[in-house]
């Protein structure tokens, strides 16, 4: 009996890290609504950035606080500089972005191109040498196959919508695309640039709070200069608009973030964004059979295009990293260990 009550909890353990991106992935699934809900509503992509930011910073600061006191480094101003420029690549701007793109295209659609990070991040990778490439070793060859995969997918979801389309060039649609795209380079760039910083700061919910709190700053003077500084303007009641920000804040920007940093460190990079798809796939069955959404055939092809080169990109990655894994030891100047650091 004992021995049995230990392998099921052997394979709880082994599982929970796939149990908790699966949550992750639900959980993303459902922001893409209830943000489009609260636009809808009436409330400004920039206003909730910022209250979704500082509700996480809240919610984030008393957790850092206790369990980190011990783990945590001095802040120097050299490092708050960092934090700044990272909270700038990976939060106010590309996440202003990405809301604001919402308003011009579909929960379907911004959750597909989100797809394309993994791949415009291994680009970047290898453009700075923190990623090596063998053209003659059929992993190489997923990889390069893989992005260029994904690349076309999300042009196709950018410049095609589908039998129903009129003139494209024309209508928001374009529009929401190109700032979709660019909040997705922006996050590649981020994760490339977060590395160097879990380096010097290894103290991962104290740098969580920091950067929201930091990117609810930045993101602030953005919503002034976009909707002014009127109190009428930064008023949000008692509905969807409330609702939406403590979701966003609580949910996505506090616990998800901290889960996907927690399976980082166990289970590595490369399987956290593997599980990226299946906030794609959640996402259109929802908004097929709940909201009534059309799917436009440029949104299903590009979708496609894009989940088969994420996972022809993750295939030739899984392999380097069980390379690494089981020919040397993981050294803190080794580029390829700053890349694996990534959450």
């Amino acid at each position: 009996m004992e021995q049995k009550k230990s392998s099921i909890v052997l394979v709880l353990r082994e599982f929970k890290p796939h149990f908790l991106m699966v949550l992750a992935q639900v959980g993303y699934a459902f922001l893409y609504f209830i943000t489009e809900a609260s636009f809808n509503h009436g409330m400004s992509p920039f206003l909730y950035v910022t209250y979704r930011h500082i509700v996480a910073a809240v919610v984030m600061f008393p957790f850092a606080f206790f369990l980190e006191r011990n783990e945590r480094p001095k802040l120097t101003f050299a490092l708050f500089m960092e934090i700044f420029v990272l909270s700038l690549a990976g939060i106010s701007v590309p996440i202003n972005m990405y809301f604001a793109s919402l308003q011009y295209t579909s929960p379907t659609f911004v959750a597909s191109i989100v797809n394309v990070i993994a791949s415009l991040t291994f680009i970047i990778a290898v453009v700075l040498r923190y990623e090596t490439l063998d053209v003659r070793d059929p992993r190489g060859i997923a990889k390069v196959t893989g992005t260029m995969l994904s690349l076309s997918g999300v042009m196709t979801m950018t410049l095609y919508k589908g039998p129903t389309m009129r003139n494209l060039w024309h209508e928001n649609w374009l529009k929401g695309s190109l700032l979709a795209v660019i909040s997705c380079v922006s996050w590649s760039v981020w994760y490339i640039m977060q590395a160097a910083t879990l380096k010097r700061y290894p103290a991962q919910l104290s740098l969580t709070t920091w950067m929201c709190f930091v990117g609810a700053a930045q993101s602030a003077v953005f919503t002034v200069l976009i909707i002014g500084h009127k109190p009428s303007a930064w008023t949000i009641g008692f509905n969807i608009d409330l609702w939406s920000t403590l979701y966003g804040g609580i949910v996505i920007a506090g616990l998800i973030i901290y889960i996907q940093l927690w399976c980082t460190e166990k289970k590595g990079p490369v399987f956290v964004t593997m599980t990226t798809p299946l906030c794609t796939i959640l996402a259109a069955i929802l908004a097929y059979f709940v909201f009534g959404e059309k799917l436009y055939l440029g949104s299903i092809i590009g979708a496609t295009f894009v989940i088969i080169g994420l996972y022809l990109l993750l295939w030739g990655k899984e392999g380097d990293q069980k390379i690494h894994i089981n020919t040397k030891p993981c050294s803190g100047e080794d580029p390829e260990c700053r890349l694996q650091s990534v959450p």
